[in-house]
């Protein structure tokens, strides 16, 4: 009798083990779904970070620079000359880019004599008047290389790096849909002591 009344007593013991290491299991992967959907979310729809690689966007954006991109300007409010972005590089490779607004869809885009045209006009580019660009430009023939015209068509952007000699944008890749658009604008946060917001 004393047996079977220790028995029963293990046997409760196990299932209620059971039932408590169940209901933790659960409840973790609860937490880990609601971790991964409030990461999701805030990815695809509120901030887009970029850790830096490169010096294609050299002096406005310099390698190792850690930002936040704002992801739901990109997916619901215009996208502007001149604004600088965050996209997929090509939608195979998934690798992010930063990179400068240049050409909206219908533009065309054309580079002479280390001046970029749109539709026929010089385009203003104040962030290339920078004592990085003009150093170069002092070495090299151009800046920005010529490049023939290229005529952008509904849903294309055309991107360039404001580092124009060390960039491979729109010029290799050819232009951006704007499903590749993942973030708009630029919060640098570190280093610490450069954080700005780049123009």
């Amino acid at each position: 009798m004393h047996k079977s009344v220790n028995s029963k007593h293990r046997q409760e013991r196990d299932e209620t083990l059971g039932r408590v290491i169940g209901s933790n299991l659960l409840s973790l992967l609860k937490i880990f779904l609601a971790c991964f959907v409030l990461v999701y979310l805030t990815i695809n729809f509120a901030v887009r970070p970029i850790h830096v690689s490169g010096q294609s966007m050299f002096p406005t954006i310099e390698e190792g620079d850690f930002a936040l991109s704002n992801a739901f300007s990109a997916k619901f409010q215009e996208i502007e000359r001149g604004d600088i972005v965050i996209a997929y590089e090509n939608k195979q490779m998934h690798r992010m880019i930063i990179k400068r607004v240049i050409g909206l869809p219908g533009d065309r885009i054309s580079c002479k004599d280390d001046k970029v045209y749109v539709n026929d006009k010089a385009l203003d580019e104040p962030y290339l008047d920078n004592e990085w660009a003009n150093g170069i430009r002092d070495t090299v023939d151009a800046f920005t290389e010529d490049f023939t015209e290229v005529c952008l068509q509904e849903d294309e952007y055309w991107l360039m790096g404001d580092n124009r000699i060390n960039s491979r944008d729109s010029r290799d890749f050819g232009p951006f849909k704007r499903s590749q658009i993942k973030g708009k604008d630029a919060l640098v946060i570190f280093p610490f002591h450069k954080i700005h917001i780049p123009k």
